[in-house]
């Protein structure tokens, strides 16, 4: 399975996991509540500013975790340019690019047992009603992991389709994409068996 993590060692690696979900969870709220293009603008371009003083690779990696968002871009896009409501359409494009950059950052640069660990601790007094804090840690952890995976999935399979017909795969990804999800969480699962489950 593909991981998010960089492989370029950043300042930002040193922090503790829980201080930097924090500050994500922060970061979201802060963002939810700004209603303007302007101010919006001015927090991705910060985003911006703070992935390039973390080294070129670094952002160029970034920037391409944020390709398969350009679906919803489009489709959001043009659904307010037809409304008429250019200002509206432009804030919910900042925050939504903005929110899942805040969000990679964060993935990039914390290791998936530190994520584990911290959800863990916060889902500690689940136990009370007889649910596994580990089993949600996990099951969180992987959520997350398998978005690359995915994304990386479908596009082979479009590739495989496209070498096999002049005709766009459109909705004929889907089906092989989500059996190739169904196989990848079968692996995992007899992976997560074969080591003693979740715990």
């Amino acid at each position: 399975m593909l991981t998010l993590t960089s492989p370029v060692e950043t300042p930002l690696h040193r922090l503790p996991a829980g201080a930097k979900l924090a500050g994500l969870c922060l970061a979201t709220v802060v963002l939810f509540r700004l209603d303007s293009p302007v101010p919006l603008g001015a927090c991705l371009a910060m985003l911006a500013v703070l992935h390039l003083a973390l080294g070129l690779r670094f952002a160029s990696t970034a920037l391409r975790l944020l390709v398969p968002l350009w679906p919803f871009v489009l489709v959001i896009a043009f659904w307010h340019l037809w409304l008429g409501e250019p200002a509206a359409g432009a804030t919910i494009l900042l925050r939504l690019v903005t929110a899942v950059a805040a969000a990679n950052l964060v993935t990039m640069t914390t290791r998936l047992s530190d994520m584990v660990t911290v959800i863990e601790k916060i889902a500690a007094p689940l136990r009370r009603i007889g649910l596994s804090p580990r089993s949600l840690a996990l099951a969180i952890a992987l959520a997350i992991r398998f978005l690359p995976v995915l994304s990386q999935r479908m596009g082979q399979i479009s590739e495989a389709l496209r070498a096999r017909s002049p005709r766009r795969a459109g909705y004929r990804v889907l089906i092989p994409a989500c059996l190739a999800a169904l196989d990848d969480a079968e692996h995992v699962a007899e992976a997560l068996r074969a080591r003693g489950g979740a715990g």
